[in-house]
């Protein structure tokens, strides 16, 4: 499919689909019934953390409160006070990790079971068929290109060798409509600030092209393949790329062979600072989408211009941000849309721009039970993916919306594909669970059958163990799904180590999938419980509303809901309990964990946003303000202040055990929001509590793109802490 931005750059990444987000552990020899290994207790008075200057002199007044911060320095991540803090800090963390014996085995079991080849979801463009592998300890997949689809395939783009250490990573490409240019975009050291090339698919070699300051962008080529729509950004002040505000977003054609500097403006907002601008061409060639948004916020607007008649103007097709409207495809002047309009889970809509008012727009597939995730219009069907109740179901509709048919699927997991052209008779699509590593399908159009493609070859027996659904009640009594993954026979007298896992914000939805991370996890004895809290988009729009602003609490209460039903239901111990979560996430663990720090044993907050009162002054932390709210505003000040993490930190309370996780090339949450937070609670920590270190990654970022060896050595930390830190699984 053509069409690069189907569902909007800027909202898709700064939701970030939570694919990134960290995962959990344990090893098979080490199963033995009857042995029991009890690890000592930690204490923190065993660690001399190192000594973080405070300047009480900082401080600022909202709405008549004055906050102090004496840890603001910190937010200069150039300057070498911070960079020798963060050094320090490492080599106490690093001093602590090496002596937990776990360590090593924990490590070296990644490394074996990562050792599978794995193959993306297959695309054809111009007769060639594109795909992602990787042999197993690659860094980084590979892009590969064959002729056909069961042809031998041959390396078209490698991004391993693009940098020494695997820090460089192909973030985006897009073949042009004829397969023979392929516009590519990579990132450095874990940054959302992308760079873009063109390649020559026949020779390998790169073209002059070479583009910068490129980030929340799509790549969507115009018909005859003289070029591609992009957005970028104006060039940071030298020293700021990774703080400085992200504003003016800008929509370009570059043309190939042209140098970046004669690339011509589409769309610009000099009144619209916070506007973010993608574009992307239709099928068909006729028409360019322009996917307007501000913020996180899914109520966007659509603009179009025609590409077939010169000189055409821009045209406001829905200009009153008033719901989410993702564009799906086009039957000439006719527009499909999956939206939330007067729908808070979804349906899909047809708009004939030669009569655009309201009151001519057709339904075509009506709203349902269930929310309606994703949709494809391809081989003149839709494709409809559904969730139920935390789980994908899939739908084949005619191109009128009538006739559905349910998709047989191999069993009860997350299903990820159906994408394609109009065009086409099959479409590919991935199936996976959590204890189910997963595999491709060929999904045949006409008859709505499913055949095998690729399946992995992974040392993991997903067998030994059972995935269960419950549901609890929240604080106000709202019934919450959980996921709760463990061993067949693991003993429910509380003594499982278990690792509770959430996100709750952004409409993003969590849903079973696979991850190598998390199947150590379990071969060591753990237990994974996964809660589906507000603020997701697991049961539609209404879902997220009921945890975001003003109700973002009931993220929290729901949090510590599950993990009181853990508790009560035998599944493990405060203890034994161990809580995580990234980005958005990350501030859910830091906010539970000053909230309720009796209840939990451990806690590995990642990337998380722990400064509620500063995070709209750095990159793109302006845009989450229709989430959160902004200390700016007095009626939003009061909540942000009371649950943001590094503020409702108290002196002398036992907080539980504790390893913040950060990357120095996050420009997304910036890491001062982790080093304040972890500088406080090493400053605040009970003498007698479990130790609270930070560890922070060089040449990362937010997640994605990071390469598998930090990735490994990582989740090894990770898992080695809380086996550290939470007392031994019986067995």
């Amino acid at each position: 499919m053509n069409f690069a931005v189907r569902q909007n750059p800027i909202w898709k990444s700064a939701r970030h689909r939570v694919a990134i987000l960290h995962e959990i552990m344990r090893a098979p020899h080490l199963l033995v019934p009857g042995i029991l290994l009890l690890a000592s207790p930690l204490k923190s008075a065993e660690i001399i953390y190192p000594e973080t200057r405070r300047d009480t002199t900082v401080a600022d007044l909202y709405h008549g409160t004055e906050v102090k911060d004496p840890y603001r320095w910190l937010e200069d991540d150039n300057s070498a006070e911070t960079k020798a803090w963060v050094s320090a800090e490492n080599a106490v963390t690093e001093s602590f990790l090496k002596t937990i014996p776990q360590r090593g085995e924990i490590r070296e079991r990644l490394k074996k079971l990562w050792n599978y080849e794995r193959i993306g979801l297959p695309e054809e463009q111009g007769g060639k068929w594109f795909f992602s592998k990787n042999s197993g300890l690659q860094n980084q997949s590979v892009l590969y290109v064959a002729d056909a689809l069961e042809a031998e395939p041959k390396v078209l783009l490698d991004p391993n060798i693009l940098s020494e250490d695997g820090t460089v990573a192909l973030s985006s490409h897009q073949p042009s409509e004829d397969g023979k240019l392929l516009a590519y975009a990579t990132s450095g050291g874990g940054s959302d600030w992308l760079e873009i090339r063109v390649r020559d698919i026949a020779t390998g070699r790169d073209l002059s092209d070479h583009l910068k300051w490129v980030k929340f962008s799509g790549i969507s080529w115009v018909k005859d393949g003289s070029g591609f729509y992009y957005s970028r950004f104006d060039a940071p002040q030298d020293g700021a790329a990774l703080t400085q505000k992200n504003e003016f977003q800008k929509l370009y054609f570059h043309r190939i062979g042209k140098p970046q500097e004669e690339d011509t403006l589409i769309y610009e907002r000099k009144d619209q600072p916070q506007w973010g601008i993608g574009g992307g061409v239709t099928e068909d060639g006729a028409w360019l989408i322009l996917y307007i948004t501000q913020g996180t916020d899914p109520k966007n607007r659509i603009f179009y211009k025609s590409l077939a008649t010169p000189g055409a103007e821009i045209v406001q097709l829905l200009p009153d941000a008033d719901a989410d409207y993702g564009f799906l495809g086009n039957d000439g002047p006719v527009f499909y849309f999956r939206t939330d309009l007067n729908a808070p889970r979804y349906r899909v809509i047809a708009i004939d721009t030669k009569n655009p008012e309201r009151k001519n727009w057709k339904e075509i597939i009506p709203q349902s039970e269930d929310p309606l995730q994703e949709v494809s219009k391809v081989g003149g069907k839709f494709i409809a993916t559904y969730m139920k109740d935390a789980r994908n179901r899939v739908v084949r509709y005619d191109g009128d919306g009538k006739n559905p048919k349910e998709v047989e699927l191999p069993g009860i997991g997350n299903v990820d594909g159906f994408g394609g052209k109009e065009k086409d008779t099959r479409v590919f699509y991935s199936f996976t669970g959590f204890t189910n590593p997963g595999a491709i399908y060929q999904f045949d159009l006409a008859t709505g059958e499913s055949k095998l493609w690729k399946k992995p070859d992974i040392g993991f027996d997903g067998a030994a163990y059972v995935t269960e659904q419950v549901f609890y009640p929240s604080k106000d009594g709202t019934q919450v799904p959980m996921f709760i993954v463990r061993r067949k026979d693991a003993p429910m007298d509380g003594s499982n180590r278990t690792l509770l896992y959430g996100y709750g914000g952004f409409q993003i939805s969590i849903l079973p999938g696979f991850s190598v991370q998390r199947a150590v996890w379990l071969e060591r004895g753990g237990i994974l419980a996964v809660a589906n809290l507000r603020g997701g988009g697991e049961y539609g729009a209404d879902w997220h509303e009921a945890g975001k602003g003003a109700k973002k609490q009931n993220v929290f209460d729901d949090f510590i809901g599950a993990a009181e039903t853990l508790i009560k239901k035998g599944y493990t111990k405060s203890e034994n309990l161990a809580i995580q979560g990234g980005s958005n996430g990350g501030l859910l663990v830091g906010a539970c964990m000053t909230q309720r720090p009796e209840l939990f044993g451990a806690a590995l907050p990642s990337v998380g946003v722990m400064d509620m009162l500063r995070f709209q002054k750095f990159t793109i932390g302006w845009a989450w303000e229709k989430e959160y709210g902004s200390s700016d505003k007095a009626e939003d000040f009061p909540l942000l202040y009371q649950y943001s993490p590094y503020h409702a930190l108290k002196p002398g309370t036992r907080y539980p055990a504790t390893l913040v996780s950060t990357a120095d090339h996050d420009d997304r949450v910036v890491p001062a929001h982790s080093f304040k937070f972890a500088a406080r609670l090493q400053e605040y920590q009970a003498k007698d509590g479990p130790p609270v270190l930070i560890r922070v990654e060089s040449s990362a970022g937010h997640g994605a793109g990071t390469s598998l060896t930090k990735v490994i050595d990582r989740t090894a930390d990770e898992w080695a802490f809380l086996e550290a830190a939470l007392p031994e699984t019986k067995k």
